[in-house]
């Protein structure tokens, strides 16, 4: 079809084409934007923890006035949380994976080093690691030997005394390859202070931080052998998916005949604690998703009321272009093409104001750069609903008989 009178139509009406590209142009921007969006919060929300999710009880106590002997308190619970029927594993640790109150420390490859070349989720406590499921694929395991108290790990540091402090730290194979890409980092030293140097023993496979900022750093964490006490930390226990509930109600009943007075802040599986932490991301990802459904569908209303006001003006054109031989194709495909150009137009326009509003969140918000691959997807999509849109308004022009064009108007 020849588009120099579809052309020629639509500057007699310029301020309402100019409307819809416009429309068109400000959907695509922020479609294409906000799938993008909702792709990060996906991918993000699927991050892999490293731990036997689905196994995982948490129970955080805190305790009502002090404790003679925090560590053999902490030992006779553990004591106690092993004899429940069904608890595969249990300790104590300082933090959980998704956790949200998170432990980080700076590593440095060198003492003397100013800047620190990364931060780490710092995980602390005995038989973490068998208790969460997480694999070991390089190098040995902690030892009894390698642990020490925390209290002294803390006084050692004030002290300077070095002696007292680990010697040791697993870390995980996201941490080594960002330390030492394509090398061994078994026998390695990391510094967590400039006193402070641990070497290397074991590569975990996957451990996820408690608060991970983004994808790319989230693998960053390390085990150092510090044994905890009982002052507000985290009992975690392993059991069978389906034995979970029963597991953490017979070991809240043992923590309580303990010592009575405990509070109880927090008792959960590992499942909850992922759903709560991902709850914003799932919140997000809904509302840009409303947002993008939304604007689609006022487009589409647009479209299809310009179109029905065109054809509605333009009823007696039509009528002297079937009394002259146009079809109904004929009308029906004026119609599209007509919204085809407009459409074009808005898209490339939209496109345009996509990267633009990318650029601006990758400086003010850290995003990443926009794939290539939203932008065509974008144009078809807008391209589709256009067509579809005006596909009524085009068939009722289709369908206006030629006597029309003897009418006087």
């Amino acid at each position: 079809m020849d588009i120099v009178p579809i052309l020629s139509t639509l500057r007699r009406h310029k301020l309402t084409a100019g409307l819809l590209v416009l429309e068109i142009a400000l959907t695509c921007a922020i479609v294409c934007n906000a799938v993008f969006l909702i792709g990060q919060r996906l991918q993000r929300m699927e991050m892999d923890s490293g731990v036997a999710e689905h196994e995982l009880v948490q129970i955080e106590v805190a305790q009502v006035g002090p404790v003679a002997d925090s560590y053999a308190r902490a030992e006779e619970d553990l004591a106690a949380l092993r004899q429940v029927a069904g608890a595969q594993q249990v300790a104590i640790t300082n933090q959980l994976p998704f956790g949200r109150s998170s432990s980080n420390g700076n590593i440095r490859l060198d003492p003397d080093q100013h800047d620190p070349t990364l931060s780490a989720g710092t995980y602390f406590g005995e038989n973490i690691l068998p208790t969460f499921g997480t694999r070991l694929i390089a190098g040995r395991q902690l030892q009894p030997q390698d642990f020490v108290d925390a209290n002294v790990v803390m006084k050692a540091l004030g002290d300077g005394d070095a002696k007292a402090l680990p010697k040791v730290t697993l870390i995980t194979q996201a941490m080594a390859q960002r330390l030492w890409p394509g090398q061994n980092p078994l026998g390695r030293t990391v510094y967590i202070t400039p006193q402070v140097g641990l070497q290397v023993v074991g590569v975990l496979a996957e451990l996820t931080r408690a608060n991970p900022y983004d994808s790319r750093s989230a693998g960053y964490s390390m085990v150092i052998p510090m044994r905890m006490g009982v002052e507000n930390q985290s009992y975690i226990l392993r059991t069978r998916p389906q034995e979970r509930d029963r597991v953490q109600a017979a070991a809240l009943a043992a923590l309580k005949r303990i010592d009575p007075q405990r509070v109880v802040t927090a008792k959960r599986s590992f499942d909850e604690v992922r759903r709560m932490y991902f709850q914003d991301d799932r919140a997000m990802a809904g509302i840009l998703a409303g947002v993008c459904v939304a604007l689609l569908v006022v487009t589409a209303l647009g479209i299809v009321g310009l179109g029905s006001f065109w054809v509605g003006q333009r009823r007696r054109q039509i009528g002297v272009r079937r009394a002259l031989g146009a079809t109904r194709g004929n009308i029906l495909h004026y119609f599209q093409t007509e919204n085809f150009l407009l459409a074009t137009i808005g898209v490339t326009l939209g496109m345009a104001l996509a990267y633009g509003i990318n650029l601006f969140l990758m400086m003010h918000y850290e995003l990443p750069r926009l794939p290539a691959v939203y932008f065509p997807v974008g144009a078809l999509a807008l391209w589709l609903i256009g067509q579809l849109a005006v596909l009524g308004p085009a068939m009722r022009a289709a369908a206006v008989p030629p006597v029309v064009a003897t009418r006087s108007v």
